[in-house]
């Protein structure tokens, strides 16, 4: 089965190649019945913030497309 993931580092608000990335990626696991995967990648701890997780968490629904699954990862 076709897995694809977005892993954006929170460490800033969600931008347009960013939203352009996720958009590309969902479209391909739909297309082709795969799985789309967000994943929070936290390892620039120093940079991370609530509010940037948030906005991306924001962004992303905005576009309503939604994901399968989630991961946070450090």
């Amino acid at each position: 089965m076709l897995r694809v993931r977005f892993a954006p580092s929170p460490t800033g608000f969600l931008h347009v190649g960013s939203a352009r990335t996720f958009i590309f990626n969902w479209l391909y696991a739909r297309r082709n019945w795969g799985t789309m995967v967000l994943r929070l990648d936290d390892t620039d701890v120093e940079r991370n913030t609530e509010a940037s997780v948030n906005s991306i968490f924001e962004g992303l629904r905005w576009l309503d497309l939604g994901w399968d699954q989630e991961y946070k990862q450090s």
